[in-house]
C-alpha cells in the first residue's frame, strides 16, 4: 500500500527537523529554563500573595463589619470561643488582625530573616488549620441543597479558601529553612 505525499513538504520537514536528537535536546535545555523561572516567580508569587492576604484581611479586622463576621465562626469554635467571651468580639477581632498583620511581615521579611520568615509561615499553618477547623464547627452546610457537602456562601465559600493559604503557608515555611542551609542562587 502507498502512502500518499505530503502536498506539503516543507511540514514533514519541520517535523523531521524538530525530532531530531539535537534540536529535542535544545527544547528540553528550554524547558529546564522556563521551569526554573517559573519556579522562581511562583514562589515570589505565592510568598508575596500570601503576605498581602494576610495584611489585607488582618487589617479588615479593625473594622465593625469584619468583627461581626467572625462571630458566628468564634462562638462556635470550641478553640476560639473561650478567647472570644473572654475579648469580647471587638478585641477578639483586634487581636486576630495584629496576629495576621505580624504574620505577614513576618513571612514578608524572607529575604532579610529566612528564620523569621519561616516561623511566621509555620505559625500561619496554624492558623489555617484552626480556620479550617471551623468549616466542621461552625452551622454552614447548606441545607435546602441537601447538607454536605453543599456549602453555605457566608461560611462554607469563605473558608474553603484557607487550603490553598494552608498549602501557600506550608511551602513557605519549607522554603525560608531550606534557605537557612542553602546559600542564595543567584537571579538571572
Amino acid at each position: 500500500m502507498k502512502t500518499p505525499k505530503s502536498t506539503n513538504p516543507s511540514f514533514v520537514q519541520t517535523i523531521e527537523t524538530t525530532s531530531t536528537p539535537s534540536n529535542l535536546a535544545k527544547i528540553e535545555a528550554q524547558a529546564a529554563a522556563l521551569a526554573r523561572a517559573l519556579s522562581r516567580s511562583g514562589t515570589g508569587i505565592l510568598r508575596y500573595g500570601l503576605v498581602i492576604v494576610l495584611l489585607w484581611i488582618g487589617g479588615m479586622k479593625f473594622t465593625a463589619y469584619e468583627a461581626a463576621g467572625i462571630a458566628p465562626l468564634a462562638v462556635h469554635s470550641p478553640f476560639m470561643h473561650w478567647l472570644y467571651l473572654f475579648l469580647g468580639g471587638r478585641n477578639f477581632s483586634d487581636l486576630l488582625g495584629i496576629s495576621e498583620i505580624t504574620l505577614g511581615l513576618g513571612i514578608a521579611l524572607r529575604q532579610l530573616v529566612p528564620l523569621v520568615s519561616g516561623f511566621a509561615s509555620l505559625l500561619c499553618v496554624v492558623v489555617f488549620l484552626t480556620t479550617l477547623s471551623f468549616l466542621f464547627t461552625t452551622p454552614g452546610w447548606e441545607s435546602t441543597l441537601g447538607g454536605f457537602p453543599a456549602l453555605s456562601a457566608s461560611v462554607g465559600q469563605f473558608l474553603l479558601k484557607d487550603i490553598v493559604l494552608l498549602g501557600a503557608a506550608v511551602f513557605t515555611a519549607g522554603e525560608a529553612f531550606a534557605a537557612l542551609s542553602a546559600p542564595e542562587m543567584p537571579t538571572e
